[in-house]
């Protein structure tokens, strides 16, 4: 049976709970002294809770599959039944690290290159995603289905399907599939939160999932038709932040063309100026986080080491600019260059996504 290699389950240790992973690489400081350290030990302790109460699913799930005779057709049928029964009767009182920790366990589970776990522990994330899928507001079930969309067309006409009304619809492979009806506006802003977290962080922990929000959000802007100007659209910046402008200061003194177009991908892909911070480049800040703003070029005013670029916050500050550009009636080589950029970042961002 698929359960019968996995071993026993039991949550002895803070090491078993992480799926193997020592403190250390969970980036944990347990000292409580240090006061911009609280939040992490805070983190920490729901990872832990997280982290038993998958074990205990894993657990309630082998109770019920350990006295059942399956042949390899039926088994995996039989497992997703197993995690619908368990985590249905669970969903409400999830722990707030438990989707954390479970990622933690698929990855452990593939550095051990353990198959059979690692495909159980994706039927319990994907049976958790489901439930708590249907729990979300509109807008958020729409971002949830338009992650899932790899095509662009695909993407536009999903959109208009919601805003206009929603319902039930036919899906390319010819299943049929329920849209909730979402305000494009509620969606553009939702993604916008969901990926202004992401890139607050030190480190990105998706560059996927980052980029789909990208696209999200520009697209959803997109088809609300309001343009650069539309003040829906205005994340409220009082000023540009440093890294995006210092790139972009870099990108408009070249030619488009190739090379411009590799700057551009390799910084989308986490690379030189969008690389992320490690440990040695966040020591001293409690927060973890660089958030140093202003036009300035090199180190900060402050001495501090620019935030990696960030895609999302990249194309925020050439729509920043080329609103300046345009509400100045000053259209020319500059804005033709931005558009370009633009163009070019929501085409990598492509890509990256899918």
């Amino acid at each position: 049976m698929l359960f019968s290699k996995l071993g026993p389950l039991q949550c002895t240790a803070p090491y078993e709970v992480a799926g193997g992973f020592p403190d250390a690489d969970l980036g944990v400081n347990k000292g409580g002294n240090n006061g911009g350290r609280d939040k992490s030990k805070e983190d920490y302790e729901a990872f832990l809770k997280g982290g038993e109460q998958v074990v205990s699913v894993m657990q309630e799930m082998l109770k019920l599959l350990e006295d059942m005779n399956m042949d390899a057709k039926s088994e995996e049928v039989a497992v997703e039944i197993a995690a619908q029964g368990v985590i249905g009767q669970r969903v409400d009182q999830m722990e707030a690290g438990f989707l954390l920790a479970l990622d933690y366990m698929i990855q452990v589970a593939e550095k051990d290159q353990d198959d059979q776990r690692r495909s159980i522990l994706d039927v319990i994330k994907q049976t958790v995603l489901s439930h708590l899928a249907k729990k979300c507001p509109p807008h958020v079930q729409v971002i949830g289905l338009l992650c899932r969309t790899p095509k662009k067309d695909s993407r536009y006409e999903l959109l208009r399907r919601v805003a206009g009304g929603g319902g039930v619809f036919k899906g390319e492979n010819g299943a049929k599939v329920q849209l909730p009806k979402a305000n494009l506006n509620d969606i553009a802003n939702q993604a916008d939160d969901l990926l202004e977290t992401m890139e607050a962080r030190p480190t990105v922990p998706d560059r996927k999932l980052l980029a789909r929000l990208v696209l999200i959000r520009e697209e959803a802007r997109n088809m609300m038709g309001g343009g650069i100007l539309d003040e829906r659209n205005d994340r409220g910046l009082s000023m540009l932040p440093q890294a995006e402008v210092n790139f972009l200061t870099k990108l408009v003194a070249l030619k488009p063309g190739v090379t411009v177009r590799k700057m551009l991908k390799e910084v989308l892909e986490g690379k030189n100026e969008g690389a992320d911070h490690t440990n040695e480049d966040t020591d001293g800040d409690s927060s973890g986080q660089r958030m140093s703003s202003g036009i300035f070029h090199g180190e900060s005013m402050t001495g501090r080491k620019p935030r990696p670029v960030r895609p999302g916050m990249l194309l925020e500050t050439v729509t920043k600019v080329l609103g300046g550009i345009y509400t100045s009636n000053a259209p020319g080589i500059t804005a033709q260059h931005l558009e370009w950029v633009h163009q070019q970042t929501l085409q990598i961002l492509q890509e990256l996504a899918f």
